[in-house]
């Protein structure tokens, strides 16, 4: 089997946990998703683009972040395999994106264009509705972030970005995790030294 059928094999297996799909849907997706590889450090949205492509992970990980005037990262979400990842505000608004979203490792995504998941959601009501269960999940754990950050220590957001990406903390340099919690990475090696020496 080559990888653009596991591609497609683990997408149609991603959309089973919501509202499975009938042959004719699974073949609409086929038709409309197309995969990519990117290298580390590669790029799928730079600050000023219009960003066209929702991109379902096959494997790897992406980061979204924004850079302030001074030159400064700030990573506002992870996306690894089997996740979503776009900007928002610029898909659906179609205007520029003051964001970037790079690829932290080399992935394997599988990306829809805004035209063609329009053309999903008015002809097959399940990829509207099982989008707008992922959407919504999102957002509940933007919202929780946003929560746990105006309202907790460091260490408390650090034991909430294990529980929101499990997989990822010992994929993530410390630069990456320290900018998503808003810290140094310096501060960061304390907080995990400490936590390492309680359990």
């Amino acid at each position: 089997m080559d990888i653009k059928t596991n591609s497609y094999d683990v997408l149609i297996a991603y959309f089973k946990t919501y509202v499975p799909l009938n042959k004719l849907e699974r073949n609409e997706i086929l038709g409309r998703f197309v995969e990519r590889k990117i290298k580390r450090r590669g790029f799928i949205l730079q600050q000023g683009e219009v960003c066209v492509n929702f991109s379902f992970i096959v494997s790897g990980c992406l980061k979204m972040y924004a850079v302030d005037p001074n030159g400064r990262e700030h990573n506002l979400q992870f996306a690894a395999e089997h996740d979503w990842m776009t900007d928002l505000s610029s898909f659906y608004s179609e205007k520029p994106s003051q964001l970037y979203i790079e690829a932290v490792e080399p992935s394997i995504i599988m990306q829809i264009r805004h035209s063609d998941l329009l053309f999903l959601y008015f002809h097959y009501h399940k990829f509207d509705r099982n989008f707008r269960i992922m959407i919504e999940r999102k957002y509940i754990k933007l919202q929780d972030r946003i929560l746990k950050n105006i309202s907790s220590t460091a260490e408390e957001r650090y034991q909430y970005f294990l529980e929101q990406y499990p997989d990822l903390s010992n994929r993530l340099p410390n630069t990456q995790i320290a900018s998503y919690l808003g810290i140094t990475p310096e501060f960061l090696s304390k907080v995990r030294n400490s936590q390492n020496k309680k359990s």
